[in-house]
């Protein structure tokens, strides 16, 4: 049965930009397409209007349903639709798969039409300001000047926060969710393992793979085992898996026999049949790259001057990939800008997921903060 609550059969809806891309790297793209979703409607002032920015391995699809694949619902079902938390009812909401990404948008995986074949290891690094800068070629095509909102979990959550640096005047609020100003030693480590397993897979073919019709499966599926791990927190993993096994006694081998390996290697398998390899790279490093408070000496108090977003922080406890404190250190440096800043840390046990769930307080401190959004 279909949510009453839900947005209903949505449709992706797509743009081609015909105009140059300077990317931060210094590669130029002539042009490329965007791929996204939109959610209620937008108003006559098109004063109602929040951009939903997506995590790694995300993409446009944030809310309803496919009409040709029922339970296809979107990523943020649980979050977006009439009266929920992002109320449709009031809002105009906007998802888009990011440049570079492998669900309709412009990436490693396109056509290139200089050559007429994937681009492959051709296709240019990208950081979060990029994206930035696509999504304000695709807000002028909505005629949109200035987003009520700008919300985003994980790396989504940076995007968020990196458009109040870019473009302070074109988003009055920013909701900044299970997030980071710049990712610790430790998890560029888990990125460059990530990497190295699709890598070094003999069907990479240094990223040119499409050419030889074949696919590093092997090694993108090793590199989501390792990444479902860290977006886990031990104590979900132990009241979900335990030390069950799958079955009676040990089979003394390698193959499967406890259950969190059977889930692990499901998962695994189940994103390496959906996400594309080289985006995987690009989506990593963009998270290895972001670091507003680089050109400032790491001040990121100086970072933030020019802010005029009124923000909504929000972490949680048992979240060891981008951890309460990483949280805190975003709200310090916006109160010492004097920017009007609500921050909650949400108690849970789902680890770095807990930005996906379903989680009662959770959801009524989005729902309070957006009801107080003037539209």
């Amino acid at each position: 049965m279909q949510d009453s609550n839900s947005v209903g059969i949505v449709t992706p809806q797509y743009v081609h930009i015909d105009k140059p891309l300077e990317l931060r790297s210094g590669s130029v793209l002539s042009s490329y397409n965007l791929v996204y979703e939109t959610y209620g409607k937008l108003n006559a002032a098109k004063s109602n209007a929040v951009l939903v920015c997506h995590a790694l391995s995300g993409n446009h699809h944030i809310a309803g349903v496919y009409a040709d694949i029922p339970k296809s619902s979107g990523w943020w079902d649980n979050m977006i639709g009439p009266g929920k938390p992002i109320d449709t009812n009031r809002f105009f909401v906007i998802g888009v798969n990011n440049l570079g990404g492998c669900h309709g948008s412009t990436g490693p995986a396109s056509i290139d039409a200089r050559t007429g074949k994937h681009y492959g290891a051709d296709f240019p690094i990208v950081m979060v300001e990029d994206w930035v800068e696509t999504h304000v070629q695709l807000a002028e095509h909505l005629g949109i000047e200035q987003f009520a909102a700008v919300v985003g979990g994980s790396l989504g959550g940076m995007q968020a926060l990196q458009w109040t640096l870019d473009y302070p005047e074109k988003v009055r609020y920013a909701l900044v969710i299970a997030a980071a100003s710049k990712l610790t030693a430790q998890n560029i480590a888990f990125n460059d393992v990530a990497r190295q397993a699709i890598m070094t897979d003999q069907e990479f073919y240094g990223g040119d793979y499409h050419a030889f019709n074949t696919y590093p499966k092997r090694g993108l599926r090793l590199a989501r085992m390792l990444g479902h791990i860290t977006y886990l927190s031990d104590d979900s993993m132990a009241a979900k898996f335990g030390r069950d096994l799958r079955g009676d006694t040990f089979s003394f081998d390698f193959d499967v026999e406890f259950e969190i390996e059977s889930y692990l290697r499901y998962q695994g398998d189940k994103f390496a049949d959906l996400f594309d390899a080289n985006s995987y790279l690009l989506m990593t490093k963009a998270l290895d790259y972001f670091d507003p408070a680089a050109a400032y000496d790491g001040d990121l108090s100086i970072a933030f001057k020019n802010i005029q977003a009124d923000f909504l922080v929000l972490s949680f406890t048992s979240d060891w990939r981008f951890s309460p404190e990483r949280s805190r250190s975003i709200v310090k440096a916006l109160l010492d800008n004097e920017i009007n800043v609500s921050y909650a840390e949400i108690t849970s046990s789902h680890g770095h997921d807990s930005f996906l769930m379903e989680t009662a307080y959770y959801h009524q401190m989005v729902q309070a903060y957006m009801h107080n959004i003037s539209t």
